[in-house]
């Protein structure tokens, strides 16, 4: 092997860690291991194994990329929040509608401190609502840190059109509370007050774990001789850097599924269709354009709060290799319930007592796992019509994802891809890469580092060309700083949406840019 640098790709799931060693566009190594409760021993396990499997020393690694569920998880199970004080800058407006009023009571419990709404706030037009009054934000702050409240989040009505309140706001409570996560809604989420607040408050609530979590990952490299830096993977498809990271936590929800979905792309030579990742409890489905997973452009539930801030179009369905099933010809049910990470102990092939879909797929020679002999007494009737089943549920959902009646190339990925027919009903082809298992791992290897703009502009005082060319050059911009190589950065995406509602010509310029980490090998 010639001395080039390497690259690590990590994806921390719910039940595995998957882990590659990358040199340029070859996988090298990869490896699945248990994901750990303390998710660094789970990193460091799979570390071990993979650099242990390239013949590598640590000190050829030149960068490390890791995707994790663990926040996503943290939050839907309410585990692990940090209190956080909300200031609402929109008095005498919203107040009939006060922060945290559609979070279900489990979450909010776990999150709520004390909440105020304050004079402030902007229209439509950027002009001012209210006037700030800095003794309202000083009072308030105070009050938080009398009560002990170290993650703040700060929301202002039309804060996308003009933040300046919201930032004026963090400087005065900054001053009282120097130690504090600040959270501004403006940051994160998009137009509609009460889930780009949803979003700030989510992100706040995370600040504690994500301190914990990024020194975790950082350990665990150092503690294996790898000093090279490291990054978290976004759920844009780009990476940011573990000070991002502790930033804005909440950025990295749903980015295993566009690691994936990132990983088929790279693996097949693919760039747009329908990504099906199937693994033990869950399926799911996504669409590629350009090489990175369609934005969704609709709120987002998360745990049953109402977001805006920018997530994948993915479809999740109950189906997975673990996925239990029952009944008798033609009524076949697969799923959703699942054995998930136990299913070496209780599938048939592995000498438990449930009936999984790896038992069927595998007494139906679409896998050679376990022991074939435990599931030779099936009936074929069953087997054929749990085949089918899955058939039907994977076809369902790709119809689901799909904006035209065409058939579209379907790449599958994941542990439980040998579940799926090779036929299936709407897609012109149906492609199974090599090292599909751990593609999200890949994905996360091969990510490259992102700029963004997303802001309201009114056309009408500018004129579209200097807004969108602007829009650009500040996207390229931020790319370069997020650490991307200069000569390797492109603008990949732009977005125009007309808000008919507001006067002046006023448009949601989106626009994306990305490029090569300036450190990795190409």
């Amino acid at each position: 092997m010639s001395g080039a640098m390497l690259r690590v790709g990590i994806d921390v799931g719910g039940t595995n860690t998957d882990a590659v060693v990358m040199q340029g566009r070859r996988v090298l190594a990869a490896c699945k291991t248990p994901t750990t409760a303390d998710v660094g021993s789970g990193i460091g396990a799979a570390l071990t194994e993979v650099l242990r499997q390239a013949g590598t020393p640590p000190e050829r690694i030149a960068a490390v990329m890791i995707g994790t569920t663990h926040f996503t998880n943290a939050f839907v199970q309410a585990r692990s929040l940090s209190p956080v004080g909300v200031i609402r800058l929109a008095a005498p407006a919203t107040v009939s509608l006060p922060p945290l009023v559609d979070w279900p009571p489990q979450l909010r419990d776990a999150v709520r401190g004390p909440v105020f709404v304050v004079r402030g706030g902007y229209n439509h037009d950027g002009s001012e609502i209210s006037p700030l009054n800095p003794v309202e934000i000083r009072r308030a702050a105070a009050e938080l840190y009398a009560a002990g409240i170290r993650s703040v989040a700060i929301s202002s009505v039309f804060a996308p059109v003009n933040d300046a309140q919201e930032q004026q706001a963090r400087q005065i409570v900054a001053e009282i509370l120097p130690e504090a996560s600040i959270t501004l809604s403006s940051e994160i989420g998009r137009l509609g007050l009460l889930e780009r607040e949803n979003a700030a408050i989510m992100n706040a609530a995370l600040a504690g774990m994500a301190c914990d979590v990024v020194r975790s990952f950082g350990e665990a490299l150092q503690a294996r001789g790898i000093t090279c830096p490291f990054f978290v993977s976004q759920n844009d498809g780009t990476l940011m850097s573990p000070a991002t990271a502790l930033r804005f936590p909440v950025l990295t929800f749903a980015s295993g599924p566009t690691n994936s979905i990132r990983g088929a792309a790279f693996l097949s030579g693919v760039d747009t269709g329908i990504v099906v990742d199937i693994g033990g409890t869950t399926t799911d489905v996504g669409v590629l354009a350009a090489g990175f997973p369609r934005e969704s452009a609709a709120s987002v539930d998360i745990g049953g709060v109402r977001t805006n801030f920018r997530m994948p179009d993915v479809l999740s369905i109950g189906l997975g290799g673990g996925s239990c099933v029952r009944g008798q010809p033609p009524d076949v049910q697969v799923g959703p319930d699942s054995v998930g990470f136990r299913l070496t102990e209780e599938s048939l092939v592995f000498g438990g007592e449930t009936l999984t879909a790896t038992d069927v797929a595998v007494a139906g020679g679409r896998a050679s796992i376990g022991q074939a002999a435990a599931v030779s007494h099936l009936d074929s009737q069953l087997v054929a019509a749990a085949l089918e089943r899955i058939r039907s549920m994977l076809e369902e959902a790709i119809d689901r994802m799909k904006t035209s009646v065409a058939d579209v190339p379907v790449i599958l990925v994941g542990g439980g891809s040998f579940l799926a027919h090779r036929d299936l009903r709407g897609a012109s082809r149906v492609i199974t890469p090599e090292h599909a298992g751990v593609a999200n791992a890949v994905g996360a290897a091969i990510t490259q580092v992102g700029g963004e703009v997303d802001q309201v502009y009114s056309y009408e005082r500018r004129g579209r060309e200097a807004v969108l060319a602007d829009a650009k050059q500040e996207a390229l911009r931020r790319a370069c700083k997020a650490g991307a190589r200069e000569a390797t950065v492109r603008v990949i995406d732009v977005e125009e949406l007309p808000l008919q509602y507001l006067p002046g010509g006023a448009v949601r310029v989106r626009v994306k840019a990305v490029g090569d980490l300036a450190m990795a090998e190409s």
